[in-house]
């Protein structure tokens, strides 16, 4: 659905974007993360067609966004950073104001539909001005969506909304990425969490991670870790010396008979502490595991 090869942007003697390369595929929803200046907001105007790329491919749908940039904006639905609305328009005037730019059929029908979507029965024949943020970022999801696109790029869509208003959005980008491919900017890491099945990280313009929301954590230098207290009659080091061949494993307590341990792997090994301890007759007290959480990876991967 959207394929980007060896992304460079320039401007002037600033590199905003360099060689970057990733693809999002159908029906994902993907989090664009990065810290200010990392050239989230360049790559996401690049792949909407706003500006061009000093050098690279960017393809939606297979189409070169160089090639026929009417044709993509028809695919995409953009709501940028600052979502720029017309504040003296009335809702509904200025849904049916983008329907009419996007040539949409029957536009009394869908403009219905995207207000029930998006929530705005209440404020439709209100000016946009005297909204609340909240329901702003609900009109420029609307015209975001109004033409139906395949793909919805949107640029921290929950910035500056209470809480109630972030859970509110967030589940409606839940409903929509379940029939689109939704790629998201967000500071907001619980929200990347809470919405997205896959995170794209860049920082100073460098792809630095891209993976699975649940395999992301193991990005970091932490990985999965394990804490362990056992009781063992004799010490556990003998053992515990062949388990650490292929696991980094310390030692961080030992008062009597009890052990206490900080375990670090690339995978979950509860499976094989637990039968090591059956076989060498330790009794468990205690096992749990921390994974390094989408923040810790961010914090590590972004830190200057």
């Amino acid at each position: 659905m959207i394929a980007v090869q060896g992304l460079t942007k320039d401007f002037g003697a600033v590199k905003a974007v360099k060689n970057i390369s990733f693809q999002i595929d159908p029906g994902e929803i993907v989090a664009f993360l990065g810290p200010n200046g990392a050239g989230k907001t360049t790559t996401m105007r690049i792949l909407t067609g706003f500006i061009p790329p000093t050098s690279g491919q960017c393809r939606i749908k297979d189409i070169p966004i160089d090639q026929d940039p009417i044709a993509i904006k028809r695919i995409i639905g953009y709501l940028p950073e600052d979502n720029p609305l017309y504040y003296d328009m009335k809702v509904y005037e200025y849904l049916d104001f983008i329907g009419e730019i996007r040539r949409i059929s029957n536009p009394k029908a869908r403009i219905q539909e995207v207000i029930g979507q998006c929530g705005l029965e209440s404020v439709i024949g209100k000016e946009i001005g005297t909204l609340s943020r909240g329901y702003k970022q609900r009109v420029g999801v609307a015209q975001a969506i109004i033409h139906n696109p395949d793909i919805l790029i949107l640029d921290e869509p929950t910035e500056g909304l209470d809480p109630n208003q972030v859970v509110e959005l967030r589940k409606l980008i839940r409903e929509l990425g379940e029939e689109k491919t939704v790629m998201l900017s967000t500071h907001i890491l619980s929200e990347a969490e809470a919405t997205c099945k896959r995170v794209i990280i860049i920082n100073r313009g460098e792809l630095v991670a891209d993976g699975a929301m649940d395999e992301i954590n193991y990005i970091s230098k932490g990985g999965e870790q394990i804490s362990l207290e056992i009781i063992a009659e004799k010490s556990p080091e003998p053992v515990f010396e062949k388990i650490k061949e292929i696991k980094h494993l310390e030692l961080t307590t030992h008062t009597g008979s009890r052990y206490f341990y900080n375990i670090t792997a690339d995978k979950d090994i509860r499976e094989l502490l637990f039968k090591t301890a059956v076989k060498q007759k330790w009794t468990i007290l205690d096992m749990h595991r921390r994974t390094a959480s989408l923040e810790d990876v961010f914090r590590e991967l972004t830190k200057e």
